[in-house]
C-alpha cells in the first residue's frame, strides 16, 4: 500500500486540473496547434522581451502539455515539470544540461541499458567521464562523488532491482555539490517521491506506468522551477525533443488511474515472485518486495522484476511456450511482457557492459500486467514445464 499519499491527497492531486477547461469539459481539451498568434504588435514585443509569459510555439509550451506537466509535478511534490518526446530525451536532457566537457558524473551500477550507452557514447565524445558505483555502499558513493558534477540514480536499478536509500544518496550528492538525478519510472510517484527525499531532478519514461496503456512514447522531468526552466530553455528548445499535445492528453488519462493500476501490478507481481522463489528451477528472484523491508522512501513495489533460471531450463523453449506473457521490450502497460537477458546481451549495439547494468544470460525480466494472477501463473508454470531439458 502507499504510505506516501492518502486517498484524499491522490484524488486532489489527480483532479486538480478538472475545472476551468473550455466548454466546461471534465477532460482537458487537446490543443493541437503548432503556434499561437498575438492580438497586436505590443503584445508580441512584451512576450519576446520576457515581460509577459504566454503560449507562442508548441515546441516550448502548449496548453495540453502544460496540464500534464503540472499534474505530474504535483504528484512528485515538485515545483515544476517539463515533458519530453521520450524517456531517453528526458534522461539525455537531464544530464547534458548540467555537465560540460571535462566534468565527471557518477552513476549507480545496473542502470538502464540505453542510459549506459548514452554515457559511453555521447558523453564520452563530450569528454565527460562516468564512474559507476554500488548504490548500496554509501562509503563508496561518498568517495566517488568527490569532485563530481552530477549523480545519476535508479532505485530500484534495472534488471537486478537493487533498491537504495535514496535520501541518504541524495544527501551525499548535496554534500559534494553534485546535481542529483533519479529515474523514478519503476516506482512511480505513487510509491516513491524522490523530491521529498532531497533529490534535485526526478525523471520518468512516461511510456511506462504514467501512460499505462502502451500507446504513447514520452518522458518527463520534475524539479525546482529554476532547474526545470533551464531544461525547458536549453535542452527542450534547442534539442527539440518536445512532447506533443495528443501524447500529453493520453498521459493525463493515464495519471487518473495510476494509483489503482500500480496497486494491482504490485499485488500480482509479489505473488508471482513468491511462487517463483519456491521453485527448484529458479535460482534467484530479483524483487525488492521479497526482501525483509523496503528502504526509506519506497512505500510499495511495481510489476517489473527479474529472475534467474537454472541450467535445466531451455530459455528459448520457455519463451516460445508462453501465451499471456509476450516477448517485447518496454513495460508499464496492461499487458504482461518478458525479455530474456541472453537476447539483450547479444544485441548488436551492445557494448561489453553487463557489469554496468547487471545482467546474466540466465536472467529473465518480466512485467506482470493486469490479466490476473492465477492466469499468469498457469502460463509461467506450463512454459517452465515444457522447457525442462
Amino acid at each position: 500500500m502507499n504510505d506516501g499519499l492518502s486517498q484524499a491527497e491522490e484524488i486532489a492531486l489527480i483532479g486538480a486540473h478538472d475545472e476551468g477547461h473550455a466548454f466546461g469539459a471534465v477532460v482537458p481539451p487537446i490543443v493541437q496547434t503548432s503556434l499561437f498568434t498575438f492580438e497586436n504588435y505590443d503584445e508580441m514585443v512584451e512576450t519576446y522581451s520576457g515581460r509577459k509569459e504566454r503560449f507562442v510555439y508548441s515546441r516550448a509550451l502548449n496548453p495540453t502539455v502544460r496540464v500534464f506537466e503540472e499534474m505530474l509535478a504535483r504528484m512528485e511534490r515538485a515545483e515544476d515539470a517539463v515533458g519530453f518526446a521520450s524517456g531517453m530525451a528526458a534522461i539525455s536532457s537531464s544530464v547534458i544540461t548540467f555537465v560540460e566537457p571535462g566534468d565527471r558524473i557518477v552513476a549507480v551500477r545496473n542502470v538502464y541499458p540505453d542510459a549506459y550507452r548514452l554515457f559511453g557514447t555521447i558523453l564520452k565524445r563530450m569528454k565527460v567521464e562516468v564512474t559507476y558505483v554500488d548504490g548500496l555502499d554509501l562509503e563508496a558513493v561518498d568517495t566517488a562523488l568527490k569532485g563530481a558534477k552530477l549523480f545519476y540514480m535508479e532505485s530500484p536499478t534495472s534488471w537486478e532491482m537493487e533498491a537504495h536509500d535514496v535520501g541518504a544518496l541524495a544527501a551525499i550528492a548535496r554534500k559534494h555539490g553534485a546535481v542529483s538525478v533519479i529515474d523514478n519510472s519503476w516506482a512511480s510517484p505513487v510509491f516513491q517521491q524522490p523530491i521529498t527525499l532531497g533529490v534535485d531532478l526526478v525523471l520518468h519514461s512516461a511510456s511506462k506506468y504514467l501512460g499505462g496503456h502502451s500507446d504513447v512514447v514520452a518522458g518527463v522531468v520534475a524539479g525546482s522551477k529554476e532547474m526545470v526552466a533551464r531544461l525547458r530553455g536549453e535542452a527542450l528548445s534547442y534539442l527539440g525533443g518536445k512532447l506533443g499535445p495528443f501524447d500529453a492528453w493520453l498521459l493525463t488519462r493515464g495519471l487518473r488511474t495510476l494509483s489503482a493500476r500500480m496497486k494491482a501490478h504490485e499485488a500480482s507481481a509479489l505473488e508471482i515472485g513468491r511462487r517463483l522463489s519456491a521453485r527448484d528451477d529458479v535460482t534467484k528472484v530479483c524483487h525488492p518486495g521479497l526482501k525483509n523491508h523496503l528502504p526509506p522512501g519506497l512505500s510499495g513495489t511495481s510489476g517489473l522484476f527479474s529472475f534467474h533460471l537454472s541450467e535445466e531450463v531451455n530459455i528459448k523453449t520457455f519463451c516460445d511456450h508462453l501465451e499471456l506473457f509476450k516477448l517485447g521490450v518496454s513495460w508499464g502497460g496492461h499487458e504482461s511482457l518478458i525479455v530474456p537477458g541472453e537476447v539483450v546481451l547479444a544485441q548488436k549495439a551492445q557494448p561489453n557492459s553487463a557489469h554496468a547494468f547487471g545482467m546474466s544470460p540466465r536472467s529473465v525480466r518480466i512485467h506482470v500486467g493486469l490479466e490476473g494472477t492465477e492466469a499468469l501463473w498457469r502460463d509461467l508454470e506450463a512454459a517452465l514445464a515444457a522447457a525442462k531439458n
